[in-house]
């Protein structure tokens, strides 16, 4: 045996000298950045773009029945900006806004923005379908970046520096003549593909759209920073917004907002960075939906906030529904690995995983007990003792999840997770031997049938293992054993140290009378069992009760050495003494199988 190191990694032989290091295309000149020392405290303003950036991405846009029902979510979840649609790009979304109008579907301290490019035609429709609003912000983009300039629109800085500010003297124009005199009117600027553009560049344009909208302090500007397409690291994007944010003018009267994609797939972490960066405001849609790899993840993004003890200002309580609303509106599954959303998100197969959680949820319920103790109610308590719990950065039951898909169990599973699924869905408490016994005639299943093995098919290998038929009716197995118990008479002696049992056993179909002396019920079972002829050996017993009430049961489990076989069986039922008798057949059965 040697020791050596990995073989080196060998060229691709992909084209990759065809692309330039971003940093190379565009730089930027900020030595004594701040924002790496920034924390994010509160929750930055919202707006949802999934009825117009998220249903533009769609193969079949939603109809009018969808985008109602993602409206109606938005407003419940608690968005206060909405960017509704594009309405001078098509009929139908004209028709969703005056629809939204007309039912009086918009609550009173709801934003309403729409988008537009900077032509007369289409700002005079976009201003026509917001009448009747109460809030309504006009969105106005226009790309600076330099292939823009030179390729598609073939105009130089002042051409498309115009362009915006043209487009913002026109809206303001079309607002004054068609707008409502109560009607709260705002305006948004985007200086499109802002993270490809000259920073100064970008400054100049968006103070030119200034010079006209003259914001203060009753007269907010939207400047919106869109990375467009994701080019570089999150810390690049964090450089560019601390760089804008320092150099504009009116910075109280701006909110600075943030538009980002997923193109690198780190759309969220851009995003949080920007928001230490100095951005007040952040654009995306649920679950990532948007062009190409998606917008920012709203719902990730706020629940990051939230993991961290801030407030997100959204309701996610009930996340599976929002799922669920947002699956049949768009026709797109939002896929399991999705954070915080997804199926198997709160979900662990690994067996050391599954321990290190069997373990967490145990320790924490014994702080929330200590605190009950001290007078508090239960939800007092739960929120007083912080969450802390291995491979779980959130408690599932904030988002409304249970804890019963926590650990799920498969061939890479080991005892902790057994023991687990097991204690939620059934209530036992599987001592740790018995926990390592059983977990690998689960792995003898996993590794016959492959799959997955979900908590009826577990309490099934369990019970066809341990119990009677008749324990396990729900489990539809066929009896088997030697051995079973119809009934025990125990009396004891006036200083209760030995007690006289006479107990009836069926053996392989015959019935007998057995009568023992011992040191307590479950040594004179014992005791009596040596009429079968076996030899019997309690090496540990364990107990519980099940329930509470006049229908409570009690388990019981108990190791024996059965005439040098070690093995574990368990009893279930409404005496805990009957139930330790049947705990000692089951390990004989067991034996003799």
């Amino acid at each position: 045996m040697r020791n050596a190191r990995p073989a080196p990694q060998q060229p691709s032989g992909m084209p990759f000298a065809k692309y330039r290091p971003f940093l190379d295309v565009v730089s930027i000149d900020l030595p004594d950045r701040t924002w790496p020392d920034k924390r994010i405290t509160q929750a930055p303003r919202w707006l949802s773009t999934d009825l117009r950036d998220g249903n533009q991405s769609l193969i079949e846009p939603m109809g009018p029945q969808a985008k109602r029902a993602i409206f109606d979510l938005l407003v419940n979840m608690g968005f206060k900006e909405i960017e509704i649609g594009f309405p001078a790009a098509s009929q139908t979304d004209y028709d969703f806004v005056r629809s939204l109008v007309d039912d009086g579907a918009i609550p009173e301290d709801v934003t309403i923005s729409v988008l537009t490019q900077s032509r007369g035609e289409l700002i005079d429709r976009t201003l026509d379908a917001c009448v009747g609003i109460p809030r309504a912000t006009v969105h106005l983009y226009n790309a600076l970046s330099p292939l823009f300039r030179n390729v598609v629109f073939r105009m130089d800085r002042d051409q498309i520096r115009e362009l915006a500010v043209d487009g913002t003297r026109q809206i303001m124009a079309r607002a004054e003549k068609v707008l409502d005199e109560d009607t709260i009117f705002g305006y948004e600027y985007s200086p499109e593909i802002f993270v490809d553009t000259e920073l100064d560049y970008s400054l100049e344009v968006c103070e030119a759209v200034m010079d006209v909208w003259q914001p203060e302090d009753d007269r907010e500007i939207i400047l919106n920073l869109p990375a467009t397409v994701e080019r570089a690291t999150p810390n690049v994007y964090a450089d560019q917004i601390e760089w804008m944010s320092r150099h504009l003018s009116h910075r109280d009267a701006v909110c600075l907002s943030l538009h980002n994609h997923n193109d690198r797939g780190s759309g969220v972490a851009a995003a949080e960075l920007g928001l230490m960066a100095g951005a007040d405001r952040v654009e995306g849609c649920l679950f990532g939906h948007g062009e190409r790899t998606g917008n920012v993840d709203l719902v990730t993004l706020a629940l990051n906030l939230f993991s961290q003890g801030v407030d997100p200002m959204l309701d996610l309580s009930d996340i599976d529904e929002v799922r669920r609303i947002v699956e049949r509106a768009t026709d797109m599954d939002v896929p399991p690995r999705t954070p915080y959303a997804g199926e198997l998100v709160y979900t662990s197969f690994s067996g050391s995983h599954q321990d290190a959680i069997k373990k967490g949820f145990a320790a924490r319920a014994k702080q929330v007990d200590a605190r009950k103790a001290e007078g508090l109610t239960k939800a007092d308590a739960e929120i007083a003792v912080p969450w802390s719990m291995p491979y779980l950065p959130i408690d599932p039951h904030d988002v409304g999840r249970s804890y019963e898909a926590v650990v799920r169990v498969n061939s890479q599973s080991g005892k902790g997770g057994v023991a687990y699924l097991l204690g939620t869905t059934r209530k036992l408490e599987l001592p740790r031997r018995l926990q390592i016994e059983f977990s690998r005639i689960v792995q003898r299943h996993t590794d016959t049938y492959g799959g997955e093995v979900d908590g009826a098919r577990l309490w099934s290998i369990f019970a066809d293992e341990y119990l009677p038929a008749a324990a396990a009716p729900e489990a539809e197995l066929s009896r088997w054993g030697r051995f079973e118990l119809r009934g025990a008479t125990l009396t004891s002696t006036g200083d209760d140290k030995d007690s006289t049992l006479t107990v009836t056993l069926v053996d392989g179909g015959q019935e007998k009378r057995l009568t023992a002396v011992g040191n307590g019920p479950l040594d004179a079972f014992v005791t009596a069992l040596e009429g079968t002829g076996l030899s019997v050996r309690i090496l540990d017993y364990a107990e519980h009760a099940l329930s509470e009430g006049h229908d409570a049961k009690a388990a019981s489990y108990v190791e024996c050495e059965v005439d040098g076989q070690v093995l574990w069986g368990v009893g279930i039922d409404p005496s805990i003494t009957t139930s330790s008798f049947k705990a000692v057949i089951s390990a004989l059965n067991r034996a003799l199988r």
